[in-house]
C-alpha cells in the first residue's frame, strides 16, 4: 500500500482485513485485536532496521531521544549514556548484543514519513498521536507485564513477536494513571500470539501484556499510541465554563471544612444547588469548541516543501489548493478573519474571506480569488497561506 493510500485509508492500512466500521463498533476501547495477514512487506515504507542502524550511527541523541529496556537484567540510562547524558552509540550496541531493547520515542517529531502517517490517524480520530519504536534483538524482552494508559496500535515492521494477553484490572485508565507492579496480579495469560511482519495488534489502555522476540531475528516494531480526550475532560471544561458565568462557583468553601468536627449539612444542600446549576447552564458547544481550537492548535503544521520552493507565492497566474489532512476552523475576530490551524492561527483581512471560502471547501485559488484585496495584500495572502502549510501549489 502507497504512501497515497494509507493516507486516504489508514485504518485500512491498520486493520485490513478488518472493516473500521466493525472495529470501532466492536473493539474499539473493549478488547485486543490481532490483524493476521500474509503481506510482510506491508510497514516497511514507515520505517527499517537498516533505518534505525542509520539514526543511531548519525545523530548525536540528546537525553530523552533514546532508551533502552531489558525485563531481566534490568537496564537504566547510565548504562548506555556518558556523564553528560548524551547517548553512548558504543555502549547502545554493546547492549544490544547482551539483549536490551532500543527504545526510540516519539520519532515522528522527526521522521517525515512517520509524521505523515500520524497526521493520517489524528486528522481520522481527532486524539494526539505517538509513535514509539522498539527494536529488539533475538531471544530477548524489553518489558515486564504491564497495561498502558493509551490504546496502542503494534505494527510489526520486521522480524516477529510473540504477546501474550492478561487480564484489564483497570477499565480505560486516565493518562497517567500507570501500571504500578505488584498492585495487580497477573495470573496467567487469557491470550497468545505471534505477530508477524505486516500485522498489527490493537491493545486498549488497561490490559495487561508483554512480548518477547519469536525466532532467531531481530525484532522492530513501532507502537503507535492514542493520546485521547474523555468525557471526564469535557465535563472539567463544562464546569469552569460555568463557573465563569456564576460567582457563586467561585466562592471559598466553608471556614473550618477540614475541621474534624465540621458539619457538612450545609455543604451537601449547596451542593445540590450548584449542580442544578450546572445541568441548567451547562453549554456543550461552547465547550467543544473550546476542545476543537485547542486540538487544532496542538498540531505539528505540515510546511514540508516551503523553504525549497520559496518563490512558488510569486509565479504569475499559481493556483493552490488545501494542502491534505491541514487541520482548521474559520473564525471571525472584529476587522479580521482567522483560520485556526495546526501550531495557532493565521489574520487575513476580513474581505479575504470570501477567496479563503473557496480554498477551505476545496476549491483552488490564485491571487484573483482575493477581489477585496489590493495586489499586495492577495500577495501576502498567498504567501501566508502558503508560509504556513494551509495550501499547496497546483502542478
Amino acid at each position: 500500500m502507497s504512501d497515497q493510500q494509507w493516507m486516504q485509508d489508514v485504518l485500512g492500512y491498520l486493520l485490513d482485513p478488518m472493516k473500521p466500521e466493525e472495529f470501532l463498533a466492536e473493539y474499539h476501547e473493549k478488547k485486543a485485536f490481532i490483524a493476521h495477514r500474509n503481506d510482510p512487506e506491508r510497514y516497511r515504507p514507515l520505517l527499517s532496521i537498516q533505518r534505525i542502524d542509520d539514526l543511531i550511527s548519525g545523530m548525536d541523541f540528546q537525553p530523552g531521544m533514546l532508551d533502552m529496556a531489558r525485563s531481566d537484567p534490568p537496564i537504566s540510562r547510565p548504562d548506555y549514556s556518558f556523564e553528560s547524558g548524551m547517548i553512548d552509540r558504543g555502549a547502545v550496541a554493546r547492549n544490544f548484543q547482551q539483549g536490551a531493547t532500543i527504545v526510540l520515542p516519539q520519532l515522528h517529531q522527526v521522521d517525515a514519513t512517520l509524521a505523515g502517517f500520524t497526521r493520517s490517524i489524528e486528522s481520522l480520530l481527532s486524539c494526539h498521536v505517538q509513535t514509539n519504536i522498539y527494536l529488539t534483538p533475538p531471544e530477548a524482552q524489553g518489558f515486564k507485564t504491564h497495561y498502558d494508559d493509551h490504546d496502542v496500535f503494534v505494527l510489526q515492521v520486521e522480524g516477529s513477536k510473540s504477546w501474550r494477553l492478561y487480564d484489564t484490572p483497570v477499565q480505560n485508565p486516565y493518562r497517567g494513571e500507570g501500571f504500578q507492579p505488584g498492585a495487580h496480579e497477573v495470573g496467567e495469560p487469557v491470550q497468545e500470539f505471534v505477530l508477524h511482519a505486516g500485522e498489527c495488534a490493537y491493545v486498549p489502555r488497561g490490559l495487561m501484556h508483554d512480548a518477547s522476540t519469536h525466532g532467531h531475528d531481530v525484532s522492530l516494531h513501532i507502537t503507535v499510541g492514542l493520546i485521547v480526550k474523555t468525557w471526564a475532560d469535557l465535563m472539567l471544561e463544562v464546569v469552569s465554563d460555568v463557573a465563569l458565568r456564576r460567582p457563586e462557583f467561585r466562592h471559598a468553601l466553608p471556614v473550618g471544612f477540614a475541621r474534624p468536627d465540621f458539619d457538612r449539612t450545609q455543604s451537601a444542600i449547596h451542593f445540590k444547588t450548584l449542580m442544578a446549576a450546572i445541568n441548567d447552564e451547562a453549554d456543550l458547544d461552547s465547550s467543544y469548541d473550546i476542545f476543537v481550537d485547542n486540538f487544532i492548535r496542538s498540531r505539528t503544521p505540515n510546511t514540508q516543501g516551503t523553504i525549497v520552493n520559496l518563490d512558488t507565492p510569486n509565479k504569475a497566474g499559481q493556483s493552490y489548493r488545501l494542502r491534505p489532512l491541514v487541520p482548521w476552523r474559520l473564525a471571525e475576530d472584529g476587522d479580521e478573519v482567522v483560520i485556526i490551524t495546526a501550531g495557532g492561527e493565521v489574520r487575513f483581512p476580513a474581505t479575504a474571506e470570501p477567496g479563503l471560502h473557496i480554498l477551505l471547501d476545496g476549491g483552488e485559488i490564485s491571487e484573483s480569488s482575493f477581489e477585496g484585496l489590493d495586489e499586495d495584500q492577495r500577495q501576502d495572502t498567498l504567501k501566508k497561506l502558503f508560509a504556513f502549510g494551509i495550501c499547496t501549489p497546483v502542478e
